[in-house]
C-alpha cells in the first residue's frame, strides 16, 4: 500500500494540532439498560489515540453506531462509548452533543492539548451515508474543519463509500491509525501466497452473503469448510432434506454448481443439531446432516462434523474463519461454534478471524483472543478485501 501511516504523522509533529480520527466504536448495546456489552472494537483504536494523546495531539474522535435513519436517535447516541473510552484512556472523553453543530464546534475549540473528544453519531446526519456526491461532500467540508490532519483507523467501515471515510480525506492531510494498518497487511498475507495448506471455515445464515468470496477463495483454498445456517442450502443441493432448517430455494442451483467445480474442497456437515423450534429451550437432537426430520431444522453443526473440520484445521498452516457454525447465542447451540474456534486455536497456523459474529463468537464464548493470530474488527470489510474489491476508504488513503 502507498499509504502514510500514523508513525509518519507523528514525526511532522502533532503538539497542538487536531486530528480527526475516524474510528469504528459501533458497539452492540444492551437493549434494555443501554449498557456497551463487548467493547472490543473500543480497545482496538487504543494503540492509535493513545500515541496522538501522548504526543499532544488535540483528537476529535468520529464514529457511528447501529443504523439510525439520518437524523438524533437516542438509542444510537455514542454517549456510553465516550464514557468507557474515557475508562480505557484513563482520561476523561469529552463528549459532543451533535456531530458537526454547535456542541461540536465548543467541544472541538475547547479541548487542551493531549486531550480528547468524541463526536456524537456520524449517522445522525443524512451526509454521512448520501449517495448524492455534493451533499455527502458538504457534510464532508463540515467535519474537516475540525482537523489539521485525518486519521483513518475504522477498518470496519472502508468498505463504505461515506463521507468521513471517502470524502474528508480528500480535504485533510491523511494516515492510516495502526489498527487499519494492520488489518490490511495480515489480508494482504490472505490473498497473497498464504503458507499451506490454507483452509477457510464459513458460517454464518445466507449463502448468498459469502457467495463472492466463496467464489474468490475456491481456486486458492485446500478445504473450505462450511457451517452455520448456509450450509442447509449446499445440503438440499446434494439432494437432502433439510426440515425447516434456513434455506436459500434461489441459491440451491448455484450451491450445486459450486460443490461441482471444487473437486473435494468444500466441506459440509455430515450431521447436525436439529431442534423442533428457534428458541433456547427447544427440544433437540444430534441427526445425520443427509436425515433431518421433516418438521425439525438445524441450529448447529454436529459432533461428528466438528471432529471432522478439527481434523482439517489441525493439518492447515494458514486459517481463515468468518461466520459461526450455528447459533452460538443459545447455549444449546454453541458447542460447533465452540469447537471450531478450539480446533483453530490449538493448529500450528497463522489464522485470522474475520470480525463480524464471529470475532463476537470468540468474546461471548469466553475465548482467549490471544490464541488466535489476528482478529479483524470488520466483518464486511474483511470480506471484501478477500473478494479482491476496492474498498472506498483504503482507496482514498491512497490518493
Amino acid at each position: 500500500m502507498s499509504i502514510r501511516n500514523l508513525d509518519d504523522l507523528l514525526a511532522e509533529g502533532v503538539s497542538g494540532r487536531r486530528v480527526l480520527v475516524r474510528a469504528d466504536l459501533n458497539v452492540p448495546l444492551d437493549k434494555q439498560s443501554g449498557e456497551i456489552t463487548d467493547d472490543g472494537r473500543i480497545r482496538a483504536v487504543l494503540p492509535t489515540l493513545s500515541a496522538l494523546v501522548e504526543a499532544g495531539a488535540k483528537v476529535v474522535v468520529c464514529s457511528h453506531l447501529g443504523r439510525p435513519k439520518g437524523a438524533p436517535d437516542p438509542q444510537f447516541s455514542l454517549r456510553p462509548v465516550a464514557g468507557r473510552l474515557g475508562e480505557l484512556l484513563g482520561a476523561p472523553v469529552h463528549f459532543a452533543e451533535d456531530t458537526v453543530g454547535d456542541s461540536a464546534r465548543s467541544t472541538v475549540e475547547g479541548l487542551a492539548d493531549g486531550q480528547v473528544a468524541l463526536l456524537e453519531n456520524l449517522r445522525f446526519n443524512k451526509g454521512e451515508t448520501s449517495k448524492d456526491d455534493a451533499e455527502r461532500g458538504a457534510f464532508a467540508d463540515q467535519l474537516a474543519a475540525f482537523g489539521d490532519a485525518y486519521v483513518d483507523d475504522a477498518f470496519g467501515a472502508v468498505h463504505r463509500k461515506h463521507a468521513s471515510v471517502h470524502d474528508v480525506p480528500a480535504r485533510l492531510p491523511h494516515f492510516a491509525g495502526r489498527l487499519l494498518l494492520r488489518e490490511v497487511e495480515v489480508l494482504g498475507k490472505l490473498t497473497g501466497d498464504p503458507e499451506r495448506p490454507y483452509v477457510v471455515v464459513l458460517g454464518g445464515s445466507k449463502v448468498s452473503d459469502k457467495l463472492a468470496v466463496i467464489e474468490a477463495l475456491l481456486p486458492k483454498v485446500d478445504r473450505l469448510l462450511i457451517g452455520g445456517g448456509m450450509c442447509f442450502t449446499f445440503l438440499k443441493a446434494q439432494g437432502h432434506e433439510v426440515g425447516t432448517s434456513l434455506l436459500e430455494e434461489d441459491m440451491i442451483e448455484t450451491c450445486r454448481n459450486l460443490l461441482e467445480r471444487s473437486g473435494g474442497e468444500i466441506m459440509l456437515p455430515v450431521d447436525v443439531v436439529a431442534a423442533d423450534a428457534f428458541a433456547p429451550d427447544a427440544a433437540h437432537d444430534v441427526v445425520p446432516a443427509d436425515g433431518i426430520p421433516s418438521h425439525r431444522l438445524g441450529l448447529d453443526i454436529g459432533p461428528e462434523t466438528v471432529a471432522g473440520f478439527a481434523a482439517a484445521l489441525s493439518q492447515a498452516k494458514t486459517i481463515f474463519w468468518n461466520g459461526p457454525m450455528g447459533v452460538f447465542e443459545m447455549a444449546a447451540f454453541a458447542n460447533g461454534t465452540r469447537g471450531v474456534a478450539e480446533a483453530i486455536t490449538k493448529a500450528d497456523a497463522f489464522s485470522v478471524v474475520g470480525g463480524g459474529d464471529s470475532a463476537a463468537a470468540v468474546r461471548a464464548l469466553g475465548l482467549d483472543e490471544s490464541s488466535f493470530g489476528h482478529i479483524s474488527t470488520g466483518g464486511g470489510a474483511s470480506l471484501e478485501y478477500l473478494e479482491g474489491k476496492t474498498l472506498p476508504g483504503i482507496a482514498a488513503l491512497e490518493n
